[in-house]
């Protein structure tokens, strides 16, 4: 019998195997730079929260998940390469962006905030329509939830029925899902910080009271220690301070405030009617800022009894005066300004 050609399988050349090695890691390197390299992520507005002690794996699966990454095999890839510490919060993204952005900007929590501004001399009301406006609630929940705090401050003022003037006016970033009670705890905090700083120790409920009506009062820094001297020296002599934003505050807490003070409102009995009550009102009724509290601690040595705006400006200069002869005539000049203004 004729024997068959046996068939021989060919071996592969060393430099063939080297050839695909080489293959395979220059597809693993353009895919893995590809992961790296090329932007990826939403188009519209995408939350992600993380939860404290998760770990960079886990949140390289969130991240995947959400759409923000193309993979989290990318993001593993960044953390073995940098390393660091990825922090805990809620992030936002909007648009596609590279996998070393979104890995930076977690590494230095670059959590999604909300701003609010409190101007020096807001009352809880004006807070709450803010914070409502800002996304954080709705303006009852807030006035609710504060009333229910009042143990923040019951070292200082024990006898608080809300955190009215320990609400400190400042600019806040708030996380987005911040309650009412973690915003006044930041406020509050921040009223504490301020209060060490200048020395406000003593008598807190008073000099935040009074710091208050000052703050109402006039927006002239200057003017402030003079004001506060008016009101020391009506309480002094035991006169009725006679303050509309009081009166006002009294109103708003009734829900009787018509926007316009009228002879009416000013006879009507609240425990903030100072023109109906002697002695300071109950308590504060808006926020001081720092110049406001330092005038309440050190209020100027005068014998003023009265003051009035200077202008037409209401938030302008105050003239004072030591007798109703010449407190009239400040009226006077400031209804005469008033008119001359309006006629312009």
């Amino acid at each position: 019998m004729i024997g068959r050609k046996r068939k021989t399988r060919k071996r592969m050349r060393p430099s063939g195997i080297a050839l695909l090695l080489l293959l395979a890691v220059v597809a693993f390197g353009v895919y893995s730079a590809w992961l790296l390299w090329a932007p990826y992520g939403p188009s519209v507005e995408t939350f992600v929260e993380i939860a404290p002690g998760t770990s960079a794996r886990a949140i390289g699966e969130q991240l995947e998940s959400a759409g923000v990454v193309r993979s989290r095999i990318a993001f593993d890839l960044l953390r073995w390469w940098k390393g660091g510490r990825l922090l805990a919060g809620e992030y936002r993204f909007d648009h596609p962006a590279l996998p070393g952005e979104i890995y930076a900007r977690i590494a230095r929590g670059d959590v999604y905030t909300r701003t609010v501004t409190v101007p020096e001399g807001s009352t809880i009301f004006d807070i709450a329509a803010r914070l409502e406006q800002a996304g954080f609630g709705s303006r009852q929940a807030f006035l609710q939830g504060q009333a229910k705090q009042t143990h923040l401050v019951a070292d200082l003022d024990p006898g608080a029925k809300s955190l009215e003037g320990y609400l400190f006016p400042d600019t806040y970033r708030f996380p987005r899902k911040a309650s009412a009670a973690e915003i006044c705890a930041a406020m509050v905090r921040r009223f504490r910080q301020e209060a060490a700083r200048i020395g406000l120790k003593e008598n807190v409920h008073e000099v935040v009271t009074l710091a208050s009506l000052v703050e109402r009062e006039t927006a002239v820094n200057a003017d402030r220690p003079l004001v506060a001297s008016v009101f020391e020296n009506r309480l002094a002599h035991h006169m009725p301070l006679m303050t509309d934003p009081a009166v006002i505050y009294g109103l708003e807490l009734e829900g009787q405030w018509r926007g316009v003070i009228y002879e009416s409102d000013l006879k009507r009995d609240t425990p903030y009617n100072t023109y109906l009550h002697t002695g300071l009102p109950p308590g504060p009724i808006a926020n001081p800022g720092l110049a406001s509290l330092r005038a309440a601690m050190a209020p100027a040595h005068s014998d003023y009894l009265y003051f009035v705006a200077q202008g037409a400006d209401p938030q302008g200069h105050s003239s004072f005066s030591s007798t109703l002869e010449q407190h009239a005539r400040d009226v006077a000049a400031y209804r005469t300004a008033k008119r001359k203004a309006g006629a312009r």
